[in-house]
């Protein structure tokens, strides 16, 4: 009889794990059966922007360059590191106004400038969102939370949904009259969910600055495993 294949084989690659014996002689069973953990998140991610305007498109472009040179000084002030800092676009476009049968109106421009920030000091996330808007951003979205290392957490996940898969395949065995003989083949796949923040979840913030609620992160992980039976 051949050996279980080892749980080390399922973290060989996080995002797909594909391991494959030889043909199976007896009945198979395929099953699947989803794991998961989690982790309260400790890496936040935010879009913050400035957005200008101007009767002529290089003065849209200088007052949003002064703007956004006092957003990015705010977040280097806040210990924010510059490889958590990068740009995601810079716009100018021309405004218009529209009226019933007669051309359109050059009004001025707009100029925009957008950055994607990464937080890894969630307690003073409130302050930092703050800190942006008092230095000239006008332009946030976010935030997404998400767990820097997620390596342990989804381990244990592949060790729960290989515990599951494999005492299913017993319940089946047992109720066919048949034993499990050996696994065939694993095959995986992630299914990380979006934060589920839970009530007791404790608040990130100080006393004056924006509430930001971490929650709990959860990482499921879906094998698909092939047994023998015989």
């Amino acid at each position: 009889m051949k050996k279980l294949l080892p749980l080390t084989l399922l973290a060989a690659n996080p995002a797909m794990a594909d391991v494959t014996t030889t043909p199976i002689s007896g009945t198979e069973l395929d099953i699947s059966a989803t794991g998961s953990s989690t982790r309260p998140p400790d890496l936040m991610t935010i879009s913050a922007g400035v957005v200008t305007q101007a009767n002529k498109a290089g003065e849209a472009m200088r007052i949003n360059a002064s703007a956004m040179s006092a957003t990015l000084a705010a977040l280097k002030r806040a210990g924010v590191a510059d490889r958590d800092i990068q740009t995601q676009a810079i716009n100018l476009q021309p405004q218009y106004r529209y009226g019933d049968n007669v051309p359109p109106i050059l009004t001025g421009y707009q100029a925009s400038n957008r950055i994607s920030v990464r937080l890894r000091d969630l307690n003073s996330a409130g302050s930092v969102l703050d800190a942006l808007v008092a230095a000239g951003a006008n332009q946030i979205e976010g935030p997404t939370l998400s767990v820097d290392h997620p390596e342990a957490a989804l381990n244990e996940a592949r060790s729960k949904a290989l515990a599951m898969a494999r005492s299913r395949a017993e319940l089946y065995a047992k109720a066919a009259g048949l034993s499990v003989r050996r696994i065939v083949r694993i095959s995986e796949s992630e299914n990380n969910a979006p934060p589920v923040v839970r009530p007791m979840a404790m608040s990130l913030r100080k006393a004056d600055s924006t509430p930001v609620e971490a929650g709990e992160q959860e990482l499921t992980v879906t094998l698909s495993v092939v047994f023998e039976l015989n």
